[in-house]
């Protein structure tokens, strides 16, 4: 994979449900040269608290059936407010923000991958992509398309992860923006910035990673229960009876690792944390100096670790949901027309659609192995004996009608195999390959099950 770099450096740990070290991100001094302003710590990143606002609220806006301009508005941005729909405050659970526009004025359009994405019809950009599913929610009861088994709240959700935050971190912030002539640390990052420019591209790559400040001090089992709005006094870092959305919440993937290294077996979250503090001492140390040979080798080192194992938080998240999806399978045989089943069915397929996609966004061709993976999962899930195969010029769906569940789970059964050989996942959450004695006789079948 792109971004192996040697066993020593990605191996995580089995510590991940154990409080650490009180590791921070932030505060760091003012280094800029020249500055006489009144700010006193140079961590910026509301930009990316911002998209995290708007993409959880996107999500929540689609599965609640809003109207087309109001998902737009989430996705394009607005002069007008946007208000927060998710996390939002309870009895037991307070935030300070209702307008995500106090936060930041910004988008997800704007930063979203405008790369082709061959894994779903009609071979647009990845933000034409995104455009396409939140006009087609609209068209839908709370964003599920039952016909062909779409559920766009989900497929929008962790499509955009990847597309715009993952992309974005690993394919900006944390590549280009690490050359010496890109955003020098000894220059502000822009007129009248109060930063340099490697400290705010790097501040940027974690704010996308979505993580608490405090976060690392904190045990997988509490930053999950905080993404899950379930704790609130360690969440809120600072004592102020509010939950500061800015630096003490946890998003998206930073989310997701917390629920795989509740496990035990992972310790995705605070890996990349923790990388992503040592690179922001790093450039602290240079002390507003263009940074030396040495010093950006140690942090494009942190860099790597930082989108190898986001890597592989996706990958975990695909081998989960392609092990959702073969359950799915299996009880809809058993129950054929079940519309709860179908329903569910649809949440996991869209799911692993959406983080499968994000793959191809951290600016690296996975080539072959790209394109069996979206073989494997086709351009839509088996619905009643048919599937999606592809899109029209007027942009109609085809509709395969002999598509065949048992050969669908094997697919799955492929993937959670890719996933382990070609990304090393190893919480293998909702893991089907265990629990099959022949395995190697299914696996064994050939690609021509495989979609085309």
């Amino acid at each position: 994979m792109k971004y192996l770099i040697g066993s020593s450096i990605l191996i995580t740990t089995v510590a991940a449900n154990l409080a650490f070290a009180a590791d921070v991100y932030g505060p760091y001094p003012i280094t800029l040269k020249g500055y006489d302003g009144d700010a006193t710590n140079s961590v910026s990143y509301s930009g990316q608290v911002g998209r995290q606002l708007l993409h959880n609220s996107l999500k929540k806006a689609i599965s609640s059936g809003a109207q087309m301009n109001v998902t737009k508005a989430y996705f394009n941005g607005s002069d007008s407010d946007l208000i927060l729909l998710d996390p939002v405050s309870s009895a037991d659970f307070k935030v300070d923000v209702t307008n995500i526009n106090d936060v930041s004025k910004t988008n997800l359009a704007g930063k979203a991958y405008k790369g082709t994405i061959n894994g779903w019809p009609g071979a647009m950009t990845g933000k034409e992509v995104l455009e396409s599913m939140i006009e087609r929610a609209a068209q839908t009861e709370n964003g599920y398309d039952a016909k062909h088994g779409y559920d766009y709240a989900q497929l929008v959700s962790k499509f955009a992860m990847g597309a715009v935050f993952y992309h974005q971190a690993c394919d900006n912030y944390l590549d280009e923006k690490l050359e010496a002539d890109n955003k020098p640390n000894n220059k502000p990052y822009k007129d009248g910035a109060y930063f340099t420019g490697k400290e705010h591209s790097w501040d940027e790559g974690f704010g996308y990673w979505g993580a608490a400040a405090h976060g690392a001090t904190l045990s997988a089992r509490v930053n999950y229960d905080i993404a899950k709005k379930k704790d609130m006094a360690s969440a809120d870092a600072n004592g102020d009876g509010v939950v500061n959305l800015k630096s003490e919440m946890n998003y998206a993937h930073a989310y997701y690792a917390s629920a795989y290294d509740k496990g035990g077996v992972t310790d995705y979250y605070n890996t990349i944390t923790e990388a992503f503090i040592d690179g922001r001492q790093i450039i602290t140390d240079a002390n507003g100096e263009a940074l030396s040979d040495s010093a950006r080798t140690d942090l494009k080192a942190k860099a790597r670790v930082i989108c190898s194992n986001w890597e592989k938080v996706i990958a975990e998240s695909v081998f989960k949901y392609a092990g959702s999806v073969y359950s799915d399978l299996e009880e809809l045989k058993a129950n054929p027309g079940d519309e709860k089943l179908m329903r569910t069915h649809a949440k996991h397929w869209g799911e692993l659609k959406g983080f499968a996609l994000s793959l191809h966004t951290s600016g690296q061709n996975l080539g072959e192995l790209g394109t069996r993976i979206d073989r494997l999962i086709g351009l839509g899930p088996v619905v009643n004996g048919s599937a999606v195969t592809g899109v029209d010029g007027g942009g109609n769906y085809f509709v395969m009608g002999d598509a065949d569940a048992d050969k669908y789970m094997v697919h799955m059964l492929k993937l959670q195999k890719l996933m382990e050989d070609e990304f090393g996942v190893t919480a293998k959450n909702n893991d089907k390959l265990a629990g099959i004695s022949n395995i190697s006789e299914i696996l064994g079948a050939g690609d021509s099950a495989e979609n085309d």
